[in-house]
């Protein structure tokens, strides 16, 4: 690229005039850095943005805790200004946590991965559903999508049954978009279904190709939670984020989640039959893991680890399926999805692998109930862009 890719905080900072509001509170944890990766808070308060009240998502404001966890810190040590988790809070819940916090405006800037089922982006739309029932402007610090926005995978949620806080919405499981994209989506079409109008701004990036990789943006790459420790973590969860619901380890526990998958019960077959499919853009290695937490936590786990070659040519979707598919041919009789209520954020009921999914369909395949032939085919790159009207960068 021509020049570093500016973000919408940076923007921001450099003009707080763009944020509008008296009391203005700021949905964000510790992704929210600036080009030199001091904070979006303290640069916001020392550039003269009249930040009045923090929200924070999972994880976490400086992102200490593990996945479905979040923090009970009442004030920002640093900054002084008083901060609410909202994790998990939607509906009335969020509503009155807002109109107690005083603001009487909202920006949110998080660094998503572009993932339907990184709950980031569903913090945002909550708030944003928040903001429009509450009548409160709200804007967006826009920042890159990691994995892009030209090729989009994946499905999408099939039925409402299926909605959860890892897709409230209908988008593909690589979704292609940006915060500010979503954002004009989620007003477009979802908040305008539900007969709710908002005042939606995005402070838009500036140098940004949607088609290069995020190593070409010249901004430094920040873990975005604790089992995404490097880029080629986001290419692996946005396929092996599907092992979550099952009896496979995804790898948390280790130095490389994501990239590493296997159990106990696998067979050393199972890495040389995946191997022979010959997956395009990575290597697969066989390896024995233990993991220090989480699934087998303790115990010695069988199974692989990803080497992405090409972040280009690698299909991260149909590569899980792959994953899924061989594991299950090895231990037909281990491999299956979690059981109902075996995994569940509060509130969520059935199995964890169709609100990841998106439909029931992956499941019944992986418990010997329906084939993988038809998800490969349906798993594959897509053209659909969402419309014109959402897209903010051109394509």
């Amino acid at each position: 690229m021509a020049s570093r890719t500016r973000t919408g905080a940076e923007r921001a900072a450099a003009d707080p005039q763009l944020l509008i509001g008296a009391r203005v509170g700021l949905l964000t944890n510790f992704t929210g850095t600036m080009p030199d990766l001091s904070r979006n808070i303290d640069a916001l308060v020392a550039a003269g943005a009249r930040l009045h009240h923090l929200f924070g998502p999972e994880h976490g404001l400086d992102g200490s805790v593990q996945a479905g966890e979040s923090t009970s810190i009442e004030r920002d040590a640093r900054s002084g200004l008083p901060f609410s988790d909202t994790y998990l809070a939607e509906g009335d819940r969020l509503d009155e946590m807002i109109l107690e916090s005083g603001v009487d405006a909202l920006v949110f800037d998080m660094q998503d991965i572009g993932v339907r089922f990184y709950t980031y982006i569903w913090t945002m739309y909550d708030a944003m559903r928040s903001a429009a029932r509450l009548g409160l402007p709200f804007t967006v610090l826009d920042r890159p999508n990691p994995l892009g926005g030209a090729v989009l995978s994946g499905p999408g949620v099939s039925e409402s049954r299926f909605t959860s806080f890892v897709g409230r919405s209908d988008i593909h499981q690589r979704h292609g978009l940006t915060a500010g994209e979503l954002a004009r989506l989620f007003a477009l079409r979802d908040l305008a279904e539900e007969g709710l109008s908002i005042d939606l701004r995005v402070i838009t990036l500036e140098n940004w190709n949607p088609a290069a990789d995020w190593t070409e943006t010249g901004l430094a790459w920040v873990p975005p939670s604790p089992n995404i420790p490097t880029l080629d973590s986001v290419y692996a969860f946005a396929g092996t984020g599907l092992v979550e619901g099952t009896t496979l380890s995804e790898g948390r526990g280790t130095t490389r989640p994501f990239e590493t998958i296997g159990a106990p019960f696998l067979p050393a077959e199972f890495a040389a039959a995946l191997r022979s499919r010959d997956l395009p853009g990575v290597l697969i290695r066989g390896i024995a893991f233990v993991p220090t937490f989480h699934k087998y936590g303790g115990a010695t786990a069988h199974g692989i680890q990803l080497h992405i070659t090409d972040h280009r040519d690698f299909d991260p979707v149909g590569t899980a399926l792959a994953i899924l598919e061989e594991a299950r041919a090895a231990s037909p009789g281990e491999v299956r999805s979690l059981n109902a209520g075996e995994r569940l954020d509060p509130g969520d009921t059935g199995y964890a692998l169709d609100r990841l999914w998106g439909s029931t369909s992956l499941r019944e395949a992986i418990n010997g109930e329906g084939g993988f032939s038809a998800l490969h085919r349906a798993s594959g790159r897509v053209v659909d862009t969402y419309g014109d009207d959402v897209l903010l960068y051109p394509r």
